[in-house]
């Protein structure tokens, strides 16, 4: 295991190799190496993140059977390829047959996921297989919508470049009405 101050120095000679410098670091660089290691327990702070404890604490669905949708949840996580940043929208669903959970949950199960080097599609399916696991619904969907700094900085110089990505579990694959019904929840 890295200790933070292997981690500190490492980033220094990252900021030393991107500089090109030899001796010592220009004022305002000082103190980067030390400031970008407390950024990054925060932005993967994820890893120290469970689904089981996130999912944990239920309700009763009081035999509610409709479709429940926490939508247009913004997120940001960086790219494992590159380590740049990408983030957008994800819309979570799914139809309760007993337990419901609290919605800031679905959000941070999405940022339990989201904070950690990672792909899109990871995120997707990962956040639908923990609902399908831990709430037992009769299906979950999940949209994820998101720009990404490895097309928008680097390579392609694609500016306006969106990935979607989705994963249906359940009803949402097996029956097109759910699935046209979710659509038209997501987009009014």
């Amino acid at each position: 295991m890295i200790t933070r101050d292997e981690a500190v120095d490492a980033v220094e000679k990252l900021v030393r190799y991107v500089e090109s410098v030899d001796g010592s670091l220009r004022e305002g660089l000082i103190d980067t190496p030390l400031r970008v290691i407390n950024s990054y327990e925060e932005i993967y702070s994820g890893y120290s993140l469970q689904p089981s404890e996130i999912l944990d604490s239920t309700f009763n669905g009081e035999d509610y059977d409709g479709i429940v949708l926490l939508k247009n949840i913004e997120f940001h996580s960086t790219c494992e390829h590159h380590l740049q940043p990408f983030g957008g929208k994800a819309h979570i669903a799914y139809i309760p047959v007993d337990r419901i959970v609290g919605i800031s949950k679905l959000a941070r199960l999405l940022d339990c996921h989201s904070k950690r080097l990672q792909n899109q599609e990871r995120i997707t399916k990962s956040i639908a297989d923990d609902i399908m696991e831990h709430l037992k619904p009769l299906g979950c969907a999940v949209i994820v919508e998101a720009k990404h700094g490895c097309m928008t900085c680097r390579g392609v110089s694609k500016q306006n470049a969106f990935m979607t990505t989705s994963s249906m579990k359940g009803v949402f694959f097996d029956n097109a009405e759910a699935r046209n019904e979710l659509f038209q929840l997501i987009n009014n």
